[in-house]
């Protein structure tokens, strides 16, 4: 079987299955398997693949047509430029998160010495995407599960940043530091109960819940990192926090209501609030 053949099969496949960009991800899949660009494909449409390569990708097609995402199927996934390896352990990296690491590394241009905080890491993408483009800081990242900073720890090793980063296992509400913060970050958990059954299927179904929703109102998180910010926040330190859909006026009437001031928002590509960013008092 060619590569052309694969491709048109697999693209079949998950087009029946309802699978999103079928075609890309028959070729995402097939480029990580002959470790190739996706485009270099195209000058191996003749090629004929071996039979281990055959019976992986017909594995993976499999799995991506039960909707299990691309990212956990091949282990990999691409943050600001740099490699993370996610498994179901952590929330798949987005390119909205790269717009709040943006935002953080605008406002510490020309500053040294800032201590900041990553709440909630995960995969561990927003402190090595930090490390990695701005020296003069000392970064914290926690989260309250252990399988997830496994993964951050690999991710540290893999990017070189392991030495300028502490990943603790630690729950905000009771995270003590010893020392205030310039900054505070975070991407919570922000999806309702009420959002969470309708969600897509590669969401609800493999990645791990605790990431996505709260169970409630989509605010809880806001609301205890804005009441701990008081505790683990120097004056006048900022904070940015990664916010849902229609999300940004209530995160920024929580953080007015913690003495938080010059509260901005700061848009995605589709021109929605995605970032909101503040001062506290």
């Amino acid at each position: 079987m060619t590569v052309l053949e694969s491709l048109q099969l697999s693209t079949d496949f998950l087009e029946k299955k309802g699978i999103e960009s079928p075609r890309l991800n028959a070729e995402l899949l097939l480029s990580e398997i002959l470790k190739c660009k996706r485009l270099d494909l195209y000058l191996k449409f003749d090629q004929p693949l071996k039979e281990n390569e055959v019976d992986i990708y017909r594995e993976w097609i499999a799995r991506r047509g039960k909707f299990e995402p691309l990212q956990y199927i091949i282990g990999n996934v691409e943050f600001y430029g740099l490699p993370f390896i996610v498994t179901p352990d952590v929330l798949i990296p987005r390119p909205e998160t790269e717009i709040l690491v943006e935002e953080v590394i605008k406002y510490c241009k020309d500053k040294t010495g800032l201590k900041i905080l990553d709440i909630g890491t995960g995969s561990g993408n927003i402190p090595i995407a930090l490390a990695m483009n701005y020296n003069a800081a000392e970064v914290v990242a926690i989260d309250i599960s252990e399988k997830a900073l496994t993964i951050a720890r690999e991710n540290a090793v893999a990017n070189g940043v392991e030495e300028k980063i502490h990943l603790i296992t630690a729950d905000v509400k009771n995270y003590m530091s010893g020392y205030q913060f310039d900054i505070l970050v975070s991407n919570p958990p922000y999806v309702s109960k009420e959002e969470y059954p309708i969600l897509q299927n590669e969401i609800r179904n493999y990645e791990p819940m605790a990431a996505v929703t709260d169970s409630n109102d989509g605010l809880d998180l806001y609301r205890t990192i804005a009441e701990r910010a008081k505790i683990l926040l120097k004056s006048n330190g900022k904070i940015f926090l990664e916010v849902g859909k229609d999300q940004s006026k209530y995160v920024a009437d929580i953080l007015e209501k913690n003495d938080f001031i010059n509260i901005y928002f700061v848009k995605d590509y589709q021109q929605i609030d995605r970032v909101v960013v503040g001062e506290l008092r």
